[in-house]
């Protein structure tokens, strides 16, 4: 399965959906300037924590190349996602 990273300012993660889309999981996100990173984290109220492990893709908007992805579990439990390690990454405009 391909998945649409998408980040935007909205009340919920359904808001971010196109018609048709199905949303497998989402949360909050924070840059990191400092190590040039993405920084999600969290779950989603609508949708919980993103199921990577169903993702063979992750397409990325390309104004965020050069920035990698590091998912930030929030349970204690779980080390942190590299997702650029642990997914083939695709840019698109």
């Amino acid at each position: 399965m391909d998945g649409f990273f998408r980040l935007g300012m909205v009340n919920q993660h359904k808001d971010l959906l196109k018609p048709g889309d199905q949303c497998i999981g989402g949360g909050y996100y924070h840059f990191d300037y400092t190590s040039n990173r993405i920084v999600p984290d969290r779950a989603s109220y609508d949708f919980g924590n993103p199921k990577w492990h169903l993702l063979e893709v992750l397409k990325v908007p390309s104004v965020y190349r050069g920035l990698r992805l590091v998912y930030k579990y929030d349970d204690n439990f779980h080390d942190d996602f590299n997702v650029n390690e642990e997914l083939k990454i695709e840019y698109y405009d």
